[in-house]
């Protein structure tokens, strides 16, 4: 499952390998994804959301916190490239929980966080540190896989003078 998937080639990659859900609010995102990857298909209504399906995907338009077990049933993998920066601080405990309560134990996270001073920007992305992400995954395991400086001229032109990618792999 890819959560907050927008029209990110990640999708189309992984679903040329995996059966994969994806999940996204946004109607031109999802029409804009399937366009640029040639799925030719037609939107169908499931429940909260339209459902987008073609071979080995299922894109769910629509707000991730109206997600029901039926939806991620088999779900055991998570990437979340951009869902959790992407949230507000209020909002990423409501996420975490909407995932702890429909996947199974056992399911894999790779969370891609980015870790920034707050100062500087507001988000989104928003910055994500190790001891949030560790906070809010209480009690399943969290290990850093990789730490590495994103500082580009992007970001220096934002006023930063560090930012950060890391890399997690969360088991619940």
């Amino acid at each position: 499952m890819v959560p907050l998937c927008g029209k990110s080639v990640d999708v189309h990659w992984l679903a040329q390998r995996y059966d994969t859900v994806g999940v996204e609010l946004c109607e031109l995102a999802v029409r804009a994804f399937h366009e640029a990857s040639d799925r030719a298909v037609t939107p169908e209504e499931d429940g909260a959301f339209q459902a987008w399906r073609s071979e080995g995907l299922t894109m769910l338009q629509g707000d991730v916190f109206e997600l029901q077990p039926r939806h991620v049933e088999g779900v055991d993998r998570v990437w979340d490239r951009a869902a959790l920066v992407a949230l507000t601080p209020d909002q990423r405990s409501r996420y975490v929980g909407t995932l702890r309560e429909l996947l199974p134990a056992g399911t894999s996270i790779l969370l891609n966080a980015l870790v920034y001073d707050d100062a500087v920007m507001d988000g989104p992305p928003h910055a994500v540190g190790e001891d949030e992400v560790r906070t809010l995954y209480a009690g399943a395991r969290v290990e850093i896989l990789d730490r590495e400086d994103q500082l580009d001229e992007r970001w220096r032109s934002r006023g930063h003078s560090w930012f950060r990618r890391d890399l997690y792999h969360i088991v619940l």
